[in-house]
């Protein structure tokens, strides 16, 4: 089958032949129909974050169609119309038996410790296997295992509550998702942050305020639109030294933010004026819970998140389009979101 694959740390991605997997015990094929183009590829293509292997198939915001079943699967069946849970977990550890399984001691992840989806077919355990709502896109039903998905998380771990004012840093498909997604939890007012001018227009047409950086910096405009009291939640999704702190500088007096924008820079934050005088809270997000994808999926289904419209961009299974869109990305200027369309 064919497969758009990282096959050296720094270098473009290549298309390449590979054997199509077959089923075991507890897992199911899955014929690739859309899988998203996520700026974590990106990443692992510059080696900002590891791979397991190489050469690897990445790709982990995937959906398709059952094409083949391993023994003892049951719940699913050939034909049926599936998105993927993209951490292979045990299920059985101390972690996964409390809620926590993204912190599973054998987890994987799947474009990064296993093949994923820039293929024509992907394996995966059968548990992973999220049916996709009748109303629901296989491209909206892909993205929203990833960016969809983790935004939502970062919004559970920032205890947003109905009433409270959200910021988002970063307004490409977790932001356009957390955006969505604060405004139907009953935010009280939600503010985007982006240098795209375009995305910032996107924004505004889902209720959100917009705030160009090039106008001043965000966290003063944010203060000054909020009668200088800032907001209750703010959320990273670039993970830029300059970004986290603005977002932590936007928080008002016991605000919280969220970081969930992967970045290996540090960054600075003074102590007593911006957190303990004002008891503001800084939280890791780490990926996202099967129990969210399904709650996000029945969201989708009854029309309160818009996906079909975050999908900006389609192309085939080809890795020059596909590197040009990574390209992008690494460069802070890709599309709201891409996605892989095989056949």
């Amino acid at each position: 089958m064919k497969a758009v694959q990282i096959v050296a740390i720094g270098k473009p991605l290549e298309s390449r032949e590979i054997a199509r997997p077959a089923p075991g015990p507890g897992e199911v094929l899955v014929k690739v129909s859309a899988a998203g183009i996520c700026h974590s590829d990106a990443h692992y293509r510059a080696g900002t974050s590891d791979v397991g292997f190489l050469p690897i198939t990445p790709g982990h915001e995937i959906a398709g169609v059952v094409a083949e079943l391993g023994s003892g699967v049951d719940g699913v069946s050939v034909g049926d119309r599936v998105a993927l849970h993209y951490l292979f977990t045990c299920g059985q550890c101390a972690y996964c038996t409390s809620g926590l399984e993204q912190f599973c001691r054998t987890g994987k992840m799947v474009g990064k410790h296993v093949n994923g989806g820039y293929a024509e077919y992907v394996l995966a355990p059968a548990r992973n296997a999220i049916r996709i709502g009748d109303s629901v896109s296989d491209a909206a039903a892909a993205i929203m295992m990833c960016s969809s998905a983790t935004a939502f998380h970062a919004l559970n771990k920032a205890r947003m509550s109905p009433g409270d004012s959200v910021a988002v840093f970063g307004a490409g498909g977790l932001g356009m998702s957390a955006i969505q997604l604060a405004r139907a939890f009953g935010a009280s007012d939600v503010f985007a942050v982006d240098i795209d001018s375009g995305k910032l227009k996107d924004a505004e047409r889902y209720g959100a305020r917009p705030i160009d950086p090039t106008d001043g910096a965000p966290e003063v405009q944010i203060r000054d639109m909020t009668a200088g009291r800032g907001v209750d939640v703010a959320l990273e999704f670039a993970g830029l030294p300059v970004t986290q702190e603005q977002a932590i500088l936007s928080l008002g007096v016991q605000g919280r933010v969220a970081l969930a924008g992967i970045g290996s820079r540090p960054f600075t934050v003074a102590g007593y004026p911006t957190l303990i005088n004002r008891e503001v809270e800084i939280v890791g997000v780490s990926d996202h819970l099967r129990s969210e994808l399904v709650i996000l999926m029945d969201f989708a289904q009854r029309g309160l998140l818009d996906l079909e419209s975050v999908v900006t961009d389609r192309i085939g299974l080809d890795a020059a389009q596909i590197n040009s869109r990574l390209d992008a990305l690494a460069e802070f200027h890709g599309k709201t979101r891409t996605v892989i369309v095989p056949s």
